[in-house]
């Protein structure tokens, strides 16, 4: 069975076999989000794409490292390098340390992702734990004749860059246009072109979040994280970068840049970019305002939402179209998601009821190759979930005594909707799901209930009432019983 996997490299714009630097080993950067507010729809999407990309290239046997980045300073209100910061201004909002908001966003980010099912990275630094990283990269480019500085700010040099290397190359975009597509900003006047980008920036004095630096107290722009984390822990040469397609540019093309410019070569073999997510057609986000947080979407209190949709739903729809596929939002879509993913995984769990015969009347080889090729094919889930409800047709038939199968098929059956449905792409039942909470809540429940009945062992009586009323406020009653305590949820 032919298992060679074809990716779609950004940077070529075509379909090349995936060949990693090191045989067996695979690095792989993908760019996270920014916290400085709760993760939305918009944001389960790149998530979802890497982690099928992270599942198959496990299930192919590569040694993964994936790295996520989380941005928790230097991504501005503008991204032309003006305004606040956007951690900063949702500290000052809500009255708190920024490290207080990106940790509260962090942790509701990563709920989100482990309620969807995408599994953790190997490695999720924090832009904020790698200034001296960023630093020495910014010498590295300031050293090579690429950036220069000014007024305490550090700016990469498009111009003289672009006389030497291919500005635009990722993109698409010619420096030429780029003149005519780039405004006027306040501050401008310490660019030597509208084209630069800041590698660090001086910070005004009411500028919260700052670090020293050789050029004054600062803090990083937003495009030099990713190069000097990704190359940290990845090394000056790795696999496979991506992220959303609205980085491609000015993110990513500023990466390649600064790679070049530090490390004298580009860094990344392929470059991924999976599409948006959209609501009647246009991009969903925080800045357009026309966002769905993914738990108002799994609670249902959104007002665009007939009502809530479970994690597994959401993850389904997703995959539903291929990643470089645009992907509008609505309701009709996801309940035909939640049906079709209904009828799979009852036809995945029935699989293990199937009794063998002496013969086959079916050919499970091909569909395992079918599934195989879609996967092979730059991840091609919609055309692999195809294929698993043509093999639904194939189990109903077992099942119902029109079709025959012998051991050896069953146990290929088996394995093939056990590694493609629930390994590769990551589904599991809203039951399981929702079983796996309350198992968790059973046992979170009993650690306060022993908490408090030693509180009251210990005549620490205020310890004791203030556990029950606490839980009475959050709606959950306790009521003392001559064998202990016992407790339920109350509306």
């Amino acid at each position: 069975m032919d298992k060679k996997l074809y990716l779609y490299n950004t940077l070529s714009r075509k379909k090349e076999e995936f060949k990693p630097i090191n045989p067996g080993r695979v690095g792989m950067y993908v760019c996270g989000p920014t916290v400085y507010g709760d993760a939305h729809l918009g944001h389960g999407r790149p998530a979802i794409t890497f982690d099928l990309l992270f599942r198959y290239l496990q299930h192919l046997d590569y040694k993964v490292r994936y790295v996520r980045n989380i941005t928790d300073v230097g991504h501005l209100t503008d991204d032309g390098d003006q305004g606040e910061d956007k951690i900063g201004k949702k500290a000052k909002l809500e009255q708190l340390e920024p490290m207080e908001v990106v940790q509260r966003y962090k942790l509701r980010y990563q709920r989100n992702m482990s309620q969807l099912n995408v599994l953790s990275p190997s490695i999720e630094p924090t832009a904020s734990g790698h200034i001296i990283e960023q630093i020495e990269t910014i010498k590295a480019i300031l050293d090579a004749g690429y950036a220069y500085e000014s007024r305490g700010s550090v700016y990469f040099d498009v111009e003289k860059y672009a006389k030497d290397h291919d500005y635009g190359k990722l993109s698409g975009r010619k420096i030429e246009d780029l003149y005519s597509t780039t405004r006027e900003l306040d501050g401008q006047q310490e660019k030597r072109s509208s084209l630069d980008f800041a590698l660090w920036k001086n910070a005004s004095p009411e500028h919260i979040m700052r670090w020293p630096s050789p050029w004054g107290d600062g803090f990083p722009g937003w495009h030099t994280e990713c190069t000097a984390m990704s190359c940290k822990y990845l090394g000056s040469q790795f696999d496979i970068h991506g992220g959303g397609m609205d980085l491609l540019f000015p993110h990513h093309e500023a990466e390649i840049a600064q790679s070049v410019a530090a490390h004298g070569h580009e860094t990344v073999n392929y470059w991924m970019h999976n599409n948006l997510v959209t609501i009647n057609g246009q991009k969903m986000g925080k800045s357009l305002g026309n966002f769905i947080n993914l738990d108002e979407l799994f609670e249902g209190t959104h007002k665009l939402l007939e009502r809530p949709y479970g994690p597994m739903t959401i993850r389904f729809f997703i995959l539903q179209a291929h990643y470089r596929s645009p992907l509008d939002f609505s309701n009709e879509a996801l309940q035909a998601a939640e049906k079709g993913m209904d009828r799979l995984m009852k036809a995945t769990a029935l699989v293990s009821a199937l009794k063998a015969s002496d013969e086959s009347t079916v050919d499970v080889s091909s569909l395992q190759e079918k599934c195989y090729a879609a996967m092979n094919d730059d991840l091609n889930s919609p055309i692999l979930i195809a294929h698993l409800f043509d093999g639904v047709k194939m189990i109903n038939s077992i099942n119902d005594g029109k079709a025959s199968i012998n051991a050896a098929d069953l146990k290929i059956l088996q394995d093939l909707y056990q590694q493609f449905v629930y390994d590769i792409l990551g589904l599991q039942g809203e039951q399981q799901s929702n079983e796996s909470s309350s198992d968790a809540m059973d046992d979170v429940m009993q650690l306060l209930l022993t908490l408090r009945q030693d509180a009251k062992t210990n005549k620490d009586w205020s310890t004791a009432d203030k556990i029950r009323d606490e839980l009475k406020a959050m709606g959950i009653e306790v009521k003392d019983t001559k064998d202990g305590a016992t407790w339920e949820l109350k509306n």
